[in-house]
């Protein structure tokens, strides 16, 4: 027999499934001992699957499993079975009390030791599984390039993650048997659409004097984003409970019922001041968008107004993107899933494309509900958009249109500041300058931060 050569580090070629239990620590603490009986019952079914699939449990760790495969086919077959069964299972029970697997799936390299499997390719399916949905499956672009042809599965692409502890963006998809995709969903959560809130940020220097500025800017956030048509905000008081206290931004979302969480930091270091913004997923603890700031200091109060300006604007748009990406994925959309859909358009360039498709949403929405007034503003958009930029031979008719529109909205909801300000747009392509100044001076009274009119009016 053959023999390995001394001190060679074995490795292989394999499908992890890293997979455990969505809120297992809230479900021991309803019913510790039903939660674990339920455990190992679940477990009797899931080790029965893995092995009809080839497969092998490398270790289990409280409610955590991981899994080998040799095939990324059997691993993605496995899971989608094992999903399948936990819904059927579950059927029965209350929503609270259900118990779901998030399951995460990757094709690498790993490392062999006394049966245990080790390296990043173990690491990586940890992480997806981490991301995924209570009840779905998340696997690798490496697990996906070789099975996407393969199984009965839908996948969702859900872009680069960037994965904690892994140096390197990570391209992932949701997968989803399409004969019982409705089962394997988790409940929806019932947090509103762009709900969110801003926990204080922190004060990184511990500089008391500095205080005033820190809570100053997580006061004026709460503000300006409660402006965002449709935007449900906690309110400052409640934020401020959680300030000076570790956060699990998940357990934030269960407790405030939001979908989103914004957190930073204000650090001051000699003549400069940099300020550090996170955007989190609550449901999954996914970070959606980052960004770090840096100002010369000055006048603090000009700085904390710029700075609080360009958060709001740049969270607008990543809270309608972050919307129109959960919207995509529903088979009836309605009226506020194609508002999010036409809105995130609008909030990329400008071309025929993109309005086109813009108004296509926006149009349905509007058939589905005309009382959806941030639908009917956007539409207004588009068609001041399409006038403008001379992607018609009708100019005058779609200015026309979206006077209309925005008359509309205004006659529902008199302070609606941007509304105000597009309609100043309208005027002025309509040679009525005169109306279309006192329409930005309206907006800006309404809204301070408003500063694409502040450079429309200026210009």
């Amino acid at each position: 027999m053959e023999q390995k050569p001394s001190g060679r580090i074995e490795r292989r070629l394999a499908a992890i499934v890293a997979a455990d239990v969505a809120d297992y620590s809230r479900l021991m603490g309803l019913d510790e001992v039903g939660t674990a009986r339920a455990l190992r019952e679940h477990r009797k079914v899931t080790d029965a699957l893995v092995e009809k699939h080839g497969g092998r449990l490398v270790k289990s760790t409280g409610d955590g499993l991981l899994l080998e495969f040799p095939s990324v086919v059997d691993a993605v077959e496995c899971t989608i079975a094992i999903q399948a069964a936990m819904a059927q299972r579950n059927e029965r029970l209350p929503i609270d009390r259900r118990m779901l697997f998030r399951i995460g799936i990757n094709l690498g390299d790993v490392l062999i030791e006394e049966g245990d499997i080790l390296g990043d390719g173990v690491n990586v399916a940890a992480r997806l599984e981490s991301i995924s949905r209570p009840g779905g499956i998340c696997i690798s672009s490496s697990a996906y390039e070789q099975v996407h042809s393969k199984v009965s599965v839908e996948f969702t692409d859900l872009g680069e993650q960037n994965l904690k502890n892994i140096a390197r963006p990570i391209r992932a998809y949701a997968a989803a048997p399409r004969k019982y995709a409705h089962r394997l969903v988790a409940p929806q959560s019932s947090a509103p659409r762009l709900s969110i809130v801003v926990l204080p940020f922190a004060n990184i220097g511990g500089d008391p004097e500095q205080d005033y500025f820190v809570d100053g800017v997580t006061e004026s956030l709460t503000t300006d984003l409660s402006r965002i048509g449709g935007a449900f905000v906690i309110s400052r008081n409640t934020a401020f409970t959680f300030k000076g206290k570790p956060v699990d931004v998940r357990q934030i979302g269960r407790e405030l019922n939001v979908r989103y969480v914004l957190e930073g930091s204000v650090q001051r270091g000699g003549t400069r001041m940099r300020v550090n913004a996170q955007l989190i997923e609550a449901e999954t603890g996914r970070n959606l968008w980052a960004e770090r700031f840096e100002y010369l200091i000055a006048d603090l109060f000009v700085m904390q107004d710029e700075l609080v300006s360009r958060l709001a604007n740049t969270l607008n748009v990543q809270l309608t993107s972050a919307e129109a990406r959960r919207a995509q994925g529903s088979n009836h959309p309605d009226a506020m899933d194609l508002y999010f859909q036409g809105r995130a358009l609008l909030n990329r360039e400008v071309n025929f494309g993109h309005l086109t498709q813009a108004r296509a949403f926006l149009g349905r929405a509007l058939r589905l509900d005309r009382g959806n007034m941030e639908a009917l503003y956007s539409s207004a958009v588009a068609d001041l958009l399409t006038a403008t930029g001379y992607f018609t031979d009708d100019r005058t008719a779609l200015l026309r249109a979206a006077e209309t529109a925005l008359n509309e909205v205004l006659a529902i909801v008199p302070d609606h500041a941007q509304a105000h300000g597009i309609l100043g747009v309208v005027y002025m392509h309509s040679d009525r300058v005169d109306q279309g100044i006192a329409e930005f001076y309206r907006a800006l009274e309404l809204d301070h931060n408003l500063a694409w009119v502040h450079g429309t009016r200026s210009g």
